[in-house]
This record gives structure tokens, sequence and C-alpha cells, in this order.
């Protein structure tokens, strides 16, 4: 029960820091949209501040699970072909998946006010990315199915129109 109030209450915070920015978001509306007391609040995060915090490690954790990371990489692929279904599987992702729209949006709003979602933002729409597909290209020229050039280059101009695009 505990943890599904918690989870409860990093949904409601997910959605509101979307809407409304860190700023905009307060924990008594917070607390009302879920039918609950501040005190609740406070039995699972200390402050606003304390929620804003999990949220960013819930998103981060959820995103790498989903998507993959330079930290997570996805398998190889082992053709031209899988690779294009697997970046078309990340792009959907991006695009369709709720929970990272309302994280893009946070990000990209929250960025020039905290520290941390300015490093996150950078990591997933940019440098992540070409980090993770630099390996990816490494190893598809390890495997013979690319020519062998500068994967980070390839990466990089594999990568940025279509996250230019997205963010």
């Amino acid at each position: 029960m505990a943890k599904d109030t918690r989870e409860r209450i990093l949904a409601a915070a997910l959605e509101m820091f979307s809407k409304y920015g860190y700023a905009g978001t307060n924990i008594r509306e917070l607390t009302a949209s879920l039918g609950l007391g501040k005190s609740s609040m406070y039995r699972h995060f200390e402050s606003k501040e304390d929620i804003w915090n999990a949220l960013l490690d819930t998103m981060a954790a959820y995103y790498a699970a989903h998507f993959g990371s330079s930290e997570q990489l996805p398998p190889v692929p082992d053709s031209p072909e899988e690779l294009v279904a697997m970046t078309m599987r990340m792009v959907d992702f991006t695009v369709h998946d709720k929970k990272i729209v309302m994280t893009r949006k946070i990000l990209q709003t929250e960025q020039f006010r905290d520290g941390r979602a300015c490093s996150l933002a950078s990591k997933h729409f940019l440098t992540g990315l070409t980090d993770m597909f630099s390996r990816i290209f490494a190893g598809m020229m390890d495997k013979g199915l690319l020519r062998r050039d500068d994967p980070e280059m390839l990466a990089f101009a594999y990568t940025m129109p279509v996250s230019a695009l997205i963010h």
C-alpha cells in the first residue's frame, strides 16, 4: 500500500510538473489531486524537491530500461534492417510513450533551472544517443556489417537529425 501511494504521488507529480513546471506545481494541489492530505505525502517524501529527485531517478531508470543507454546497450544489430527496426522502435517509444513525452517536456523546460535536469536533457537529447549509437556502430563494424570508419561521427550524423526533430 505504501509503495502504491508513493508511485501514485510520482505519477501525479510527473503530470503536474509537465503541465505547470516545477515552480507552478504545489504540494497541496498535488496531494488533493490524489485525494490525499499533505501529511500522507510527507510519509513518503520530505519535500517537493525530494519528489522531484525521486521522479528524475524513476524516469531515468524507466528510460534506460525501455530505450537503452550507454550503460545499458541494446544488442548490436545483425543487419542494417535490424538497425533500422531498432531505431524505429526507439523513435516510436520516444514519441508515443506518455511518460517519456511528459518527461521530455519537463527536461526541456526545467533544464534552465535545475542542474540535474540540464544534465539529463543533455544526456538524453544529445550525448547519450551519440555514445550509445557509436558503440552500436563500432559493434556493427566489428561484425563486418559496416565499413570501418569513425563510429562517433557516424552516430552523430545518424542520431542528430531525428533528435532535433523530436526535441
